[in-house]
């Protein structure tokens, strides 16, 4: 049967690097891991609570954490920044705060940074937090679908691929729809593809949402 692998492990080390960069004694390194689950959950979780949008995007493309001994630096990219920071002021140093508590780790230090995407609909994430919230305001999944390739298209992109699979419109039998705007050639290395698996929580059953954008030639 095919094998198939995960876009952004398949490129890594050509097109793609790491989103986590530290280095662990094999016996240390499950530990490590699950922090930085720990660290991702409790960024996501804040910002869905705190972020006050209309249309339920928060807007992380992506988490990066870099670990030092003594030193856990944080680089949070996302599209509206301002959504999350504008009302409070002290916004930051109170995620700061919520993610120290997580991990309880008295010895080290936690330095979160938040950096501003240029486009934000270049981003899988993004887009597939927006589909999210489309499919759960019962729009009609074509419709969801055909909006997002508008606003990948304005992001200047070469390609995207849509698939969402479930129980689309509530229909007893489940059911996998695509649709693909421009190239994505998903099985060349050095073409950049940017990848997101999404889970989408409705009413009627869980849906799967899976975005390939290919962005440009190395």
């Amino acid at each position: 049967m095919g094998q198939k692998i995960n876009p952004l492990g398949f490129r890594l080390g050509t097109s793609q690097s790491h989103y986590s960069i530290w280095f662990a004694q094999p016996k240390n390194y499950s530990e490590g891991l699950q922090e930085d689950q720990k660290i991702r959950d409790c960024i996501k979780n804040y910002a869905q609570q705190n972020m006050r949008t209309s249309s339920g995007v928060e807007g992380i493309a992506r988490i990066e954490i870099k670990k030092r001994i003594d030193l856990i630096q944080v680089i949070i990219y996302m599209g509206f920044p301002k959504l999350l920071i504008e009302n409070r002021p002290r916004g930051i140093e109170e995620l700061q705060m919520n993610v120290q508590k997580e991990l309880n780790s008295v010895n080290r230090k936690l330095n979160i940074a938040i950096t501003r995407i240029a486009k934000p609909y270049r981003h899988p994430n993004i887009l597939a937090e927006f589909i999210a919230g489309q499919l759960k305001n019962r729009v009609s999944f074509r419709k969801a679908m055909k909006k997002a390739i508008e606003l990948t298209e304005q992001a200047d992109t070469k390609g995207i691929q849509i698939q969402i699979a479930g129980r689309i419109d509530g229909k007893e039998i489940a059911r996998v729809e695509w649709i693909r705007e421009g190239r994505v050639p998903r099985q060349t290395i050095s073409a950049k593809i940017d990848y997101c698996a999404y889970t989408v929580r409705t009413i009627y059953g869980v849906l799967g949402i899976k975005i390939w954008i290919f962005i440009d030639e190395e």
